[in-house]
């Protein structure tokens, strides 16, 4: 039912984006799985996800969704994430990720490229599932995980000894969903592609595990320390994407080995990539050129102007 107690005029499957103006009784595709999917399906009653309608995903993929349909969910709050944490670091870039909100066309030509576009999306994408994962475990929102099960008993950093308590947030967990579900959809072909994705994928989520950080609470007469009880926790995803933005500036282009099970730098001056870094086969194409699906060239929107950066110019923008 509507709010105004009518009929819902969401129609089932719904759209993208959906236009209820009340939830609907079936999923409703939110936004983009990490290249995987494209899509991800809400839930259905409390927890169960319609995973066999879920467009894109290969057998691991459903088979995972099936297991735990709570994460997906968990999952599509990662895709928000990293979508709008693509869209701030490429907010004054020629392509600016806003492809991600108006729709998958032209965000499917960047991708079909193995360009350093494509290369932040992989990772960025890979992130924010390992964030969504960690966090939802931390949480108790997953069946499947809780808190770091090994931060227990004491331990010992360079400000002395101190008991591990509280809820050190499961990195491991997050990691090892994230590597299952969004590699899967790469492990079916080996090709320059394939390798170049995982590798992307794998930079993105040794990015999260980068930034965590230990946190402290003191016990003691007027808080003197004496007595210390810490934990990990993931930092911010913004100082993720800041550092997958440095790591896409410095992106490397690399060539295919001749035997087909890696890569080596295209220009022998630089380099070779370590698992950090960002890798592309592709040069990036010309943003500025009219596509025949968008139609126009891609303008940058920012703080009320719009500021088309491929002719310069610069106009109000009227709410």
């Amino acid at each position: 039912m509507g709010r105004g107690g009518g009929p819902c005029p969401c129609p089932c499957p719904c759209p993208c984006p959906c236009p209820c103006p009340c939830p609907c009784s079936c999923p409703c595709p939110a936004a983009a799985l990490p290249l995987a999917s494209r899509r991800y399906m809400g839930a259905v009653g409390s927890s169960r996800v319609m995973c066999d309608n879920v467009p894109g995903l290969v057998s691991r993929q459903r088979q995972l969704c099936r297991r735990h349909p709570e994460a997906m969910l968990s999952i599509g709050r990662g895709v928000a994430a990293w979508t709008a944490e693509c869209q701030h670091q490429f907010r004054r870039h020629r392509w600016d990720c806003s492809a991600l909100e108006r729709g998958q066309r032209l965000l499917g030509r960047v991708l079909q490229r193995s360009s350093r576009e494509s290369a932040f999306v992989h990772a960025i994408s890979s992130a924010g599932v390992v964030f969504a994962i960690t966090r939802a475990c931390s949480q108790g929102e997953l069946k499947s995980c809780s808190c770091d099960p090994k931060k227990k008993g004491s331990a010992k950093d360079s400000k002395g000894h101190f008991d591990w308590g509280g809820c050190s947030d499961n990195i491991d967990y997050g990691v090892k969903f994230a590597r299952a579900f969004v590699d899967a959809k790469e492990r079916k072909g080996k090709d320059a592609r394939a390798l170049m994705n995982l590798h992307n994928n794998r930079a993105g989520r040794k990015a999260v595990k980068r930034f965590l950080k230990q946190e402290c609470k003191c016990h003691g007469v007027s808080g003197s320390c004496t007595l210390r009880t810490c934990w990990l926790a993931m930092a911010d995803f913004r100082k993720t994407g800041d550092y997958l933005w440095k790591k896409y500036n410095g992106a490397i282009q690399v060539v295919m080995n001749q035997d087909g099970t890696g890569f080596t730098v295209a220009n022998k001056r630089f380099k070779k990539p370590t698992k950090n870094d960002l890798v592309y086969f592709e040069s990036s194409p010309d943003y500025c050129i009219r596509d025949r699906d968008v139609g126009k060239p891609l303008s940058l929107h920012m703080n009320g102007f719009i500021s088309d950066i491929c002719t310069l110019k610069v106009k109000k923008y009227h709410y």
